[in-house]
């Protein structure tokens, strides 16, 4: 799977089968489903589901827990879109 083929299954009413949870996390993020993406990522504990989960919270509005999780990340909140982030993750996940 590329990210044009990630990126065309948001048309469909699942994500791809064979994604990971951190790709899943990001569909479901992308299908407007934020508490459904947060739940799939919360309680892992790896730097890729910590920056998934900072990514998150930065898109809900929380910069000080968005900050705790890029921190768990060893990342630094970007000063670009949260879209332009999107991208960067799933590409990153894949």
């Amino acid at each position: 799977m590329n990210f044009d083929t990630f990126q065309q299954s948001l048309s469909t009413n699942t994500p791809p089968a064979d994604s990971s949870v951190y790709l899943q996390s990001l569909w479901h993020d992308a299908k407007g489903d934020w508490d459904h993406a947060h739940t799939l990522i919360q309680d892992l504990s790896d730097k890729s589901a910590a920056w998934i989960h900072a990514y998150l919270h930065r898109k809900e509005g929380d910069i000080w827990n968005a900050n705790y999780w890029y921190t768990k990340a060893s990342q630094r909140m970007p000063g670009y879109s949260l879209e332009q982030e999107w991208e960067e993750l799933v590409k990153a996940m894949l």
